[in-house]
């Protein structure tokens, strides 16, 4: 005796009330196990499977994919042994067919659509052969990682065109990654090629997995526990320190640094032996130096503890360096005093200091302002954090050629901006502003940083 089980859209919880149809894993007239995935609907939440809750065949599929279904409303019905849980008003709901009712299996009304249209799939008895033997129980579902039964024999698949997306559920695509296959070598029986659970197992039992992949990922849960010491410990604290202690504030100029490039290439191409090679920082240092001369509060450090402002007459410029080791900030001291060609040379020694490691105390502390730079991988824009507990910092981001308005055409300039921190306690916006404005404007007309006043 046979019956007729309705499966209904789920009570998903959390308040939902209605799904969207995202996946069939089945078509009409196919014969499922129990706890096979016939649908997937999707949530604003998540996406959840809806598995068969009995061996049975499959004689009517509700909705279309991307459909909206209410909780509760009927989304399939199967054909069962015995009784089945359908009510006389379930029973009685539409049947889709073919355009010609020829006592083939029915249909869901967007495969009926589809048959028009002369995509339908082919009935059972023609699509599935080999899919179920029709006097024998479906057998039990194979457990996942297990080869499939051995009277499982997986259907023939129209080979997948180049760049297919392989059409399969949730828990199947989950698998594959579980397992490191590529579900695009793998051929789908159910309709539209698409891969079932059996499809996956069988492609496992035949050593297909070897095929797919010359070399398999598998996934890496290795934890690898650093202990934070030394130095890193050092700057770990320090910049603790500065972002919570120091209210940062971030202005960011662009700046035309074309002529600046000329000038330095001549200077470069002229210097003397013995002589460092002119990079853009001490150009930078020596704009610095007089901007700094019309507003003192920059060149400060901050006791916020006494809420005191040390203004420094002295400008000692700590460059923020990338050793082996982790960031070092050695210091140029009384940058006041220098030439551009001292400067060069005091960065080239400490850098090289830094990195060997032979950089002293005294090299690395007493600044009262800092740069950093990350050279040609400056980026576009950075947010410094404040080298605590001075007040400034300037960043300076990559060089790079654009095109720039002048009068009536573009033109290729290089640009490069200044991105630079300061603390909003001791230090407004407007004085950030005109500080930073001050040194693009001897940047941009390099003469004017050798002019004394």
């Amino acid at each position: 005796m046979m019956g007729e089980q309705v499966i209904k859209m789920p009570d998903i919880g959390e308040g939902v009330a209605e799904a969207e149809l995202v996946e069939w894993e089945v078509a009409v007239g196919d014969q499922v196990r129990e706890d096979q995935v016939l649908a997937a609907v999707m949530t604003d939440k998540a996406t959840v499977e809806i598995p068969a809750p009995r061996d049975g065949k499959i004689i009517w599929l509700g909705p279309d994919i991307g459909e909206i279904v209410a909780v509760g409303s009927p989304i399939i019905r199967m054909e069962v042994e015995g009784d089945g849980n359908a009510t006389p008003g379930e029973m009685d709901e539409p049947v889709m067919r073919s355009a010609v009712d020829d006592g083939s299996e029915p249909q869901s009304p967007g495969a009926a659509a589809r048959a028009q249209e002369g995509t339908a799939p082919a009935p059972a008895e023609t699509a599935q052969p080999d899919a179920a033997v029709p006097d024998a129980k479906p057998a039990a579902p194979a457990k996942p990682g297990s080869a499939p039964s051995g009277n499982y024999k997986p259907i023939a698949a129209v080979p997948r065109a180049d760049g297919e997306k392989p059409l399969a559920s949730p828990a199947v695509r989950r698998r594959a990654m579980d397992v490191g296959i590529d579900l695009r070598r793998v051929p789908g029986s159910a309709a539209a090629n698409r891969i079932t659970m059996d499809d996956l197992d069988a492609f496992i039992a035949s050593g297909g997995e070897a095929a797919a992949h010359s070399a398999r990922r598998t996934r890496d849960t290795s934890v690898d526990d650093v202990k934070i010491v030394g130095l890193r410990r050092k700057i770990a604290e320090k910049m603790a320190t500065a972002k919570s202690r120091i209210p940062h504030i971030t202005y960011v100029e662009e700046i035309d640094v074309t002529a600046l490039e000329e000038l330095r290439a001549k200077l470069n191409a002229g210097r003397g032996e013995g002589r460092p090679k002119l990079t853009l920082l001490p150009f930078l240092m020596q704009a610095m130096v007089r901007a700094i001369r019309e507003q003192p509060q920059m060149n400060a450090r901050y006791d916020d503890d006494a809420n005191v402002v040390h203004r420094h007459g002295g400008m000692h410029i700590g460059v923020a360096a990338q050793t082996d080791n982790g960031l070092m900030v050695p210091v140029v001291k009384h940058v006041e005093s220098l030439s551009l060609w001292d400067c060069a040379g005091e960065l080239s020694r400490l850098a090289e200091a830094a990195k060997d490691g032979t950089a002293s105390r005294d090299d690395l502390s007493g600044s009262t302002i800092t740069i950093t730079s990350l050279g040609a991988m400056g980026g576009i824009v950075t947010t410094p954090v404040i080298n605590y507990p001075e007040v400034a910092i300037v960043g300076v981001n990559k060089m790079r050629i654009m095109p720039v308005w002048q009068d009536t055409q573009f033109v290729p300039r290089k640009m490069m901006n200044l991105s630079s921190s300061f603390d909003h306690r001791v230090i407004d916006g407007w004085d950030a502003a005109v500080f930073i404005q001050r040194i693009k404007a001897l940047l941009e007309a390099p003469a004017m940083i050798f002019i004394e006043d």
